[in-house]
């Protein structure tokens, strides 16, 4: 039977039947990574910003495609994780604008969607590199235009464009040569045609998709300690309020101020169709009806954090609220927001003065939406979000876009960085001071990491087996091994130069006190004229990451 359009029914299971496939391919993307250090985690970044949006495209009510897939837009941006995940989200940003006033789908609109997604993409992306998922998609945009006009079958047209798809994906090594020497093609773009494919089996009635309370599963590490009695005067605004308005209202810095007045922890995001509203306040009904002006609402959520604090209840969400609750409102110049892993390390960033800390690393990259929680923990004018991960750094820039907050992202690459810039932040400076000082100052700093391979592979002509331990550096692999104290001397002996004064030494969970004593002794001994430090980091994955200045 011909398909000649998709309506609202049909693209919610397009949407299922792609988080589905990626779900169960998302290992295999997830070894396409280049260096084979534990942290493949493309696969997993893509899913779970596939599942945000799945969340909010299956609450929508109506099957209205366009709003659908705004919502499906708004989940991702909010959800997005790691680089993939943020240039999945913008995918679907141009996807929805190509949908603007289509209730269905036909071909002509699907390829010009198709062609928005990877034209807003390529725009999110300050230097965009050929050979990755932004290739995949352009070659998909591209081709899709192509055969729209004669194609008169949806099946047969997305079928083709898949085709077309694998063959640019294919082609990815011969784009990025280290594609080719790792003998894998590119893991954002494997990613991106499982989602396409995942798509079409749905559509043509070949895959089961995701039930609804399947789709928006996304696991959460539960806190369950004992809390001591909070004081819920110390509570200023004492209903958290949540809710989701339909409306065709788009002036969402207008509402945003209409609402601040009503209390704190604000969040209002959205427009063409759909706005989502967070806030405390002690004047839920008011901020209802305000919202009602506007449209109708939908998810309404109002929880009275005072008889939340009483009952001590083991969630999530409490310890948030226990947070702001015993917080000092204390109107600061600047606030710090640092990701990092590893208790050693959250207490070396909170020592510097770091306000709020997001627990992620290697494998374990935060969304935009926990940084922008970070974010509203904080009472700084100024906001500076260090990264301290490549691949966080466009999920931060991402919450300058939502928040209504002044934000500077300062692009650190690792823990090192992410603590010189902070030891060189000065108080009395400008904000445009500090970003040069800061900015200068992760640049000063040489970082060096020792893991272990988590697969074969060969590397600039080295043949690396599984488990052999890794020493790395500006994100190369410079030194191969058995023993990590071995690597690491060898490691550090290819980046120490004259000008070198300290090297401190951050050990992870997995590495012993007498361990990383006799490598600090071997340092000592190796070189004489350099101070050497041991500091607990406490991470997962990585035995050493190093910091020489």
């Amino acid at each position: 039977m011909k398909i000649e359009f998709i309506d609202g029914v049909l693209l919610k299971k397009a949407l299922s039947g792609a988080a589905r496939l990626l779900e169960q391919n998302k290992e295999e993307v997830n070894s396409l990574n280049v260096f084979p250090v534990p942290d493949g985690d493309t696969g997993t970044n893509m899913l779970l910003t596939v599942k945000s949006a799945l969340k909010q495209g299956l609450n929508v009510d109506e099957n209205d495609t366009y709003k659908i897939a705004l919502a499906t837009s708004q989940g991702s941006l909010m959800g997005a994780r790691g680089n993939s995940g943020v240039i999945l989200s913008q995918l679907f940003r141009g996807f929805a604008n190509g949908l603007k006033s289509k209730n269905n789908i036909d071909i002509i609109t699907l390829a010009n969607a198709l062609k928005q997604a990877s034209d807003t993409a390529y725009k999110a992306v300050m230097k965009p590199t050929e050979g990755t998922i932004l290739t995949v998609a352009k070659e998909c945009g591209e081709f899709a235009i192509s055969i729209s006009k004669e194609e008169k079958d949806i099946e047969n047209f997305i079928k083709r464009v898949i085709e077309h798809g694998n063959k640019a994906l294919d082609k990815t090594p011969e784009m990025l040569p280290v594609l080719k020497q790792a003998g894998v093609v590119d893991a954002g773009g494997k990613g991106l045609m499982y989602l396409f494919l995942g798509a079409y089996n749905a559509i043509i009635g070949l895959e089961e998709y995701f039930e609804e309370e399947e789709a928006v599963e996304i696991k959460k590490e539960t806190v369950h300690q004992e809390r001591e009695h909070i004081d819920t005067d110390d509570i200023k605004f004492g209903y958290c309020t949540e809710f989701m308005i339909n409306t065709n209202y788009d002036d969402i810095e207008k509402f945003r101020k209409e609402l601040s007045i009503q209390g704190d922890s604000l969040l209002v995001v959205g427009g063409d169709g759909i706005i989502k509203v967070h806030i405390h306040t002690n004047n839920p009904g008011v901020v209802i009806e305000k919202a009602l002006t506007l449209g109708e609402l939908k998810d309404i959520k109002i929880d009275n954090m005072r008889i939340q604090h009483r009952e001590i209840l083991l969630k999530d969400e409490l310890a948030d609220l226990k947070k702001e609750s015993e917080k000092v409102k204390i109107n600061k110049k600047y606030s710090f927001v640092a990701v990092s892993i590893g208790e050693g390390i959250d207490e070396v960033f909170r020592g510097l003065n770091v306000d709020a800390i997001v627990p992620g690393g290697q494998t374990m990259n935060p969304s935009t939406e926990d940084i922008l929680k970070a974010i509203e923990d904080t009472t700084g004018e100024s906001v500076i979000i260090l990264p301290n991960n490549g691949n966080v750094i466009l999920a931060a820039e991402q919450t300058k876009v939502i928040s209504t907050r002044n934000i500077f992202v300062l692009p650190t690459k690792n823990i090192p960085q992410g603590i010189a810039a902070l030891i060189s932040f000065n108080e009395e400076a400008s904000i445009e001071e500090n970003m040069i000082n800061m900015s200068e100052a992760i640049n000063t700093v040489l970082t060096g990491q020792v893991t272990y391979a988590v697969r074969d592979t060969e590397y600039k002509d080295n043949k690396i087996n599984k488990d052999d331990i890794i020493g790395l550096t500006d994100g190369e692999i410079e030194v191969t091994g058995k023993d990590i104290n071995d690597v690491s001397l060898k490691l550090i002996e290819k980046m120490v130069d004259h000008d070198i004064g300290i090297i401190t030494i951050f050990y992870g969970n997995d590495v012993d006190e007498n361990k990383v004593n006799e490598l600090s002794n071997l340092l000592e001994e190796r070189f004489k004229d350099i101070d050497v430090e041991v500091v607990f980091g406490g991470q997962p994955l990585y035995y050493y990451i190093f910091s020489i200045e």
